[in-house]
């Protein structure tokens, strides 16, 4: 098991490499595409009841995986349909099959079913939340380390309900490095062993992403932030790993081309988890100026729930890059808060980007949500009453979301590709 009380969990460098041959389908995806202003979601969606309660029963033993697999369908279906009905350009199945944005790779289910070997329960916690609740990884007790399930193995699953592109988030290098302990030594295992095996195993994730289908994909970095919080009951915040993480991350890029890193992004939050967050009180300055140091082509970057949104802007305009290594980095701002159960108009959105344009270059400006809408597989999600009533909140903003971009993209002169 990977819970306690009060707990809810969770091949070497190289320089040059044979690039496979670019999926034409992937090539010819137009981000602008029927919005003029790019608009992409961040990845999940709340699971309805059903299948949180299909999660539990298989953790108890009395359903099959083969009937856990049947209810994720039917969840997965209705997402993506219910996405593409909202207009949205770009699609996800809201992780509907994952045990959270972090432990896909790892585990089945929040609880620790079908675990992957050389790993056990009782890690480091990754994020002590605002209302109390606390997340936790699973911890390494050997190497060579190694993905269980990549997300290609669930893309490949989900494509075929689609029929309008499809992005994929993926988690980042710099949160699994804190599966190896913080000060301890796996034996026979050094941590710069298991790094350049997890940066071997991130990079794997990503190509084999694009190659199940995927037009974009995004690296989930909601740990930067926090990284820089210094929280005393989290004694990896107080470590000042924020530039190792940055690094980290900047060794995956390092694997791809200019024109592979423009679908590659990468997103941040201060977590979103029960309607709850883990470092919102942190300010922004402490990490956006080293985040756009990392080589990827755009970044998803919470937003609409900040209390100073043009100070923001401000750092987002300043710190981001025309040239990332050949690349220049679009950011998608957010102008959704997944965590309210009001719904945001168009207007309201429209509007949030008209402002944001003062501060950054309209051509490199995009909409997305603060935060995935439940990156973890069990979640009440307290301030909407219920899962069910949230997922029909969040396609309402999803729609929403979508109308404003286009609405923002008229009121700044940016044609919707003919």
């Amino acid at each position: 098991m990977i819970t306690t009380s009060a707990v809810v969990p969770w091949g070497r460098e190289a320089s040059a490499r044979t690039q496979p041959e670019e999926d034409p389908a992937r090539m010819a995806y137009d981000p602008r595409t029927q919005t003029g202003i790019p608009t992409e979601n961040v990845g999940s969606l709340p699971r309805p009841a059903k299948l949180q309660a299909a999660y539990a029963d298989y953790d108890s033993g009395t359903i099959t995986k083969e009937q856990l697999e049947a209810e994720q369908d039917e969840a997965v279906r209705d997402s993506i349909e219910r996405m593409e009905a909202t207009g949205a350009p770009i699609v996800s199945d809201g992780e509907q099959r994952w045990s959270s944005f972090a432990t896909y790779a790892l585990a089945d289910t929040l609880a620790g079913t079908g675990l992957a070997d050389k790993l056990a329960g009782g890690g480091q916690y990754f994020a002590i939340f605002a209302d109390g609740h606390r997340r936790q990884l699973p911890k390494l007790t050997g190497g060579p380390f190694r993905y269980k399930t990549y997300a290609a193995d669930t893309l490949k699953k989900s494509i075929g309900f689609a029929t309008r592109p499809m992005k994929q988030a993926v988690i980042a290098p710099s949160m699994l490095a804190l599966l190896y302990p913080l000060d301890d030594e796996v034996s026979g295992y050094s941590r710069e062993e298991f790094e350049a095996d997890l940066i071997d195993e991130c990079e794997k994730d990503i190509r084999g992403a694009f190659a199940a289908g995927a037009a974009r994909v995004s690296v989930d970095f909601t740990e930067g932030r926090l990284a820089t919080r210094k929280d005393p009951r989290n004694p990896w915040t107080g470590r000042d790993l924020l530039p190792h993480f940055i690094d980290l991350n900047n060794r995956v890029m390092a694997r791809f081309t200019a024109e592979e890193r423009s679908n590659i992004g990468v997103h941040t939050c201060p977590g979103g988890d029960r309607d709850s967050v883990h470092s919102a009180d942190v300010d922004y300055h402490d990490l956006l100026p080293s985040m756009f140091t990392i080589n990827a082509g755009y970044f998803l970057i919470q937003l609409a729930s900040e209390r100073d949104r043009d100070r923001v802007y401000k750092l987002v305009g300043e710190h981001s890059r025309e040239d990332a290594d050949g690349v220049a980095q679009m950011c998608y701002v957010g102008v959704i808060n997944p965590l309210n159960p009001r719904v945001e108009s168009a207007q309201e959105v429209c509007n949030a980007l008209v402002r944001a344009a003062e501060f950054i270059p309209k051509e490199r400006l995009g909409a997305t949500d603060d935060c995935g809408f439940s990156p973890f597989s069990i979640d009440e999600k307290p301030n909407h009453g219920s899962p069910d009533y949230a997922r029909d909140v969040a396609f309402q903003k999803i729609k929403n979301r979508v109308e404003g971009a286009r609405m923002a993209a008229d009121k700044l002169g940016m044609a919707v590709p003919g």
